[in-house]
């Protein structure tokens, strides 16, 4: 029996409709960023292991446990990239982008690569949308900034509904003693914590604030607080940024219990969090990290950026469309008789040079049935060309979701298509 292929766990296909779905998503992500001067970068599906052991963190589970890392034939060991950050970061010390002046402002998009559980939403390949700012400023106007080009961007996705939670963890000189004073009070209480967060006691006691385990929130919920530890820059760079929000009319909310464990982050972190995904409802997090690309061989650089998760998006997204979503297709032509199918054809390159999506199919089909494919393959409009339109050099034009028809010439229906499709594209 010949083996059936399959797609490797963790990993799967997207098809069509769906991957117009991911296409919107991407040229939306392209759009929005180039008005904030962002340009894209991209980057290799592969590095050296210890650029990622160096930056993410050797005793994290992303690298002790998750990375799909191997030997090439130079003996080197590679690693498939669990995130972009550090590669961006390696890409700005080697190609001597701090020697340029201003702001470097770049995004990315593409795959990453987990070992992880495959859970809804989750896979071991999963994409990513992200954006960095890497330079000298740490105003947290940026910071703002940053957040409302992320929150535009997921408005012009068609994502309306969703969280901003925003935090401090202050710096090099007020974190150590909160880290301390953290890990001597769940020191008292770690009896009562699952194996990882006991483990995190020692290694990196913020990454036990993360903890998503029902059992051990209540306990989580009475550790002191690393707002109540901030020093007087750190407070004040908050309360700016706070401000900056405000100024901006971006909802928030403060989460005390938001962190990033690694000693490179800095003053704000934020994550985005959408309805309909369950208890890891994330969608989206990020944070300044002004120490990173010191650690990785470059000068003193300020940093800030975020990842979004694409999978995580798209699952919320299609949520919002099931709901009255967008339709799928501009236009379905149905004809009648061969004269038609000539006129369908002609009319159909018109659309189509219009920017106006058209399907047309080339069997000839009864009015019935191919108003139903009409129907099955969310089209907005079905354009009717039969004997009777041929003999009145006019076309029908079917709303297919209130049914309603009018006849229309070439001209009037051009004008009306477009005009439809130009209000779709300012919606999203």
């Amino acid at each position: 029996m010949t083996h059936r292929f399959q797609a490797v766990k963790g990993t799967r296909d997207i098809l069509p409709p769906e991957s117009a779905l991911w296409n919107r998503v991407e040229q939306t992500a392209r759009r929005v960023f180039a008005t904030y001067n962002f340009q894209e970068i991209r980057l290799p599906l592969f590095e050296e292991t210890e650029l990622f052991a160096r930056s993410v963190g050797a005793d994290t589970d992303i690298v002790s446990k998750e990375m799909y890392s191997f030997e090439d034939r130079d003996a080197r060991s590679l690693s498939l990239r669990p995130e972009a950050t550090a590669s961006v970061v390696r890409a700005y010390i080697q190609h001597g982008l701090h020697t340029r002046p201003g702001l470097t402002k770049l995004y990315y998009i593409g795959p990453m690569f987990r070992r992880e559980r495959p859970q809804k939403g989750r896979y071991r390949q999963f994409y990513q949308v992200g954006a960095e700012v890497l330079g000298s400023s740490d105003h947290p106007a940026l910071d703002a900034e940053v957040i409302e080009m992320l929150l535009v961007f997921l408005d012009r996705c068609g994502l309306r509904e969703h969280t901003l939670y925003v935090n401090s963890i202050g710096c090099s000189d007020c974190r150590p003693k909160y880290v301390e004073r953290l890990r001597s009070e769940l020191q008292k209480v770690k009896d009562h914590l699952g194996a990882d967060s006991r483990r995190r006691i020692e290694t990196n006691p913020l990454r036990v604030l993360d903890s998503k385990l029902p059992e051990e929130q209540p306990i989580i919920e009475k550790l002191p607080s690393i707002l109540d530890h901030l020093c007087d820059a750190c407070r004040d760079h908050f309360q700016k940024f706070q401000q900056e929000l405000k100024d901006r009319s971006l909802a928030y909310e403060i989460n005390k219990r938001l962190v990033r464990g690694l000693d490179y982050y800095i003053r704000t972190t934020f994550e985005v969090t959408a309805p309909g995904l369950g208890a890891q409802n994330a969608i989206c997090g990020g944070g300044r990290y002004d120490g990173l690309v010191e650690l990785l061989g470059g000068p003193p650089t300020k940093g800030m950026g975020f990842a979004l998760g694409t999978d995580r998006l798209l699952l919320a997204l299609r949520q919002v469309e099931e709901s009255g979503g967008k339709d799928q297709l501009d236009v379905f032509m149905v004809w009648l008789g061969a004269s038609a199918l000539r006129a369908a054809r002609m009319l159909a390159r018109r659309l189509r040079e219009q920017g106006i999506s058209t399907e047309l199919l080339y069997e000839e089909t009864k009015l019935k049935k191919a108003l139903g494919l009409a129907d099955k393959s969310s089209a907005r409009y079905a354009v009717l060309i039969g004997e009777d339109e041929l003999a009145q050099n006019k076309f029908t034009l079917r709303d297919m979701r209130s049914g309603q028809q009018r006849a229309l010439s070439e001209s009037e229906l051009l004008q009306e298509l477009a005009a439809s499709a130009g209000a779709s594209a300012a919606e999203e």
